[in-house]
């Protein structure tokens, strides 16, 4: 017998975390976007409204997870995902075999609480909640783009990179090798020192642009919690890039179930000619493959940079309840 369970407050979400887990190890559809890693300090970090996340139970198992909020405005409220903004992917984890069930259960959960809109927006093409039902709801859309580079080969990158852009990264190798020693390093194990190189780097990155996402006292709260926790699930795959002893770029980046994905970086301008940035994104690729990756999903975004690499559009979906 299923039940739920409105989670109306943070002492309430961190407690479920340790459920969590086990549910997201469960959940077919998962990526670290929806791990609790990532959510809960999401919360910690911003609280933008009021927590209504429903959590389904079977006896003392969390079978389904909908993590929602209530954002009040002028115009109503809207429910809105936990996540939103940061999360380049977002879902409602279902246990493999109930996810009919978990669903209904959330949508008559989710009628108890007074809101005028539900958008659940950044949902993969193979997302628990694209498969809900309701005449008020809209059809599911197309949301945003996120290029993928389908994974074959070896670390030569010759089996799925294209030539150009693998004659442009053996350029980039040769020009920083002459401005001094290379190395590349992995920050995985001391999350907060990489974290310190990332935002400096990122902001020097985007300061004659208006300033970087990492310039922004929320988001940088957000990552001090996060990182950590997902470096210690083994998600977390960052970089260093070093020329002559000097750190001129970062890499952060996650790997689960066979996919790789490019989630932020950050270059120091005075070297851009040496290319620091399209180095790390080779270097990520390569070690993608020798974990045995399917898949190097660089995140939503048509960033030109991105198909230089091979990558294709895949579209994440956006679905909209607007009750009448």
């Amino acid at each position: 017998m299923l039940r739920s369970e409105i989670i109306g407050d943070l002492a309430q979400l961190d407690a479920l975390t340790p459920h969590w887990w086990k549910l997201w190890q469960q959940s077919p559809s998962a990526t670290p976007f929806q791990s609790p890693a990532w959510l809960v300090p999401w919360w910690h970090a911003f609280a933008p409204g009021e927590l209504a996340t429903v959590a389904v139970w079977c006896g003392g198992d969390l079978v389904g997870l909908a993590p929602l909020y209530l954002e009040h405005g002028t115009a109503g409220s809207k429910l809105l995902p936990v996540g939103i903004s940061l999360s380049d992917y977002l879902d409602i984890l279902a246990v493999p075999g109930i996810e009919a069930e978990v669903v209904t259960i959330v949508l008559e959960s989710i009628l108890s609480i007074g809101w005028a809109q539900w958008i659940l927006s950044d949902l993969p093409q193979d997302s628990v909640a694209l498969a809900m039902t309701h005449p008020e709801m809209d059809r599911p859309t197309a949301h945003a783009a996120c290029p993928v580079l389908a994974i074959a080969g070896d670390e030569t990158l010759a089996g799925c990179v294209p030539p150009r852009r693998r004659r442009q990264l053996r350029r980039a190798r040769q020009a920083a090798s002459r401005c001094g020693r290379i190395a590349l390093s992995s920050a995985s194990g001391s999350p907060q020192t990489f974290l310190d190189q990332l935002i400096r780097l990122h902001n020097a990155r985007w300061a004659e642009h208006g300033g970087g996402v990492l310039a922004n006292a929320a988001v940088e709260q957000f990552h001090r919690l996060s990182l950590p926790l997902l470096d210690a699930h083994g998600l977390v795959r960052c970089w260093l890039f070093a020329i002559g002893g000097r750190t001129v770029g970062a890499y952060y980046g996650f790997h689960h179930r066979g996919r790789a994905y490019a989630y932020l970086g950050g270059f120091d301008p005075a070297y851009a000619e040496e290319s620091p940035g399209a180095i790390l994104i080779g270097h990520a690729i390569a070690e993608s493959i020798r974990e045995d990756a399917r898949e190097f999903d660089f995140l939503r975004g048509q960033e030109a940079y991105k198909y230089s690499w091979g990558a294709v559009d895949r579209w994440t979906m956006r679905r909209v309840w607007t009750r009448s």
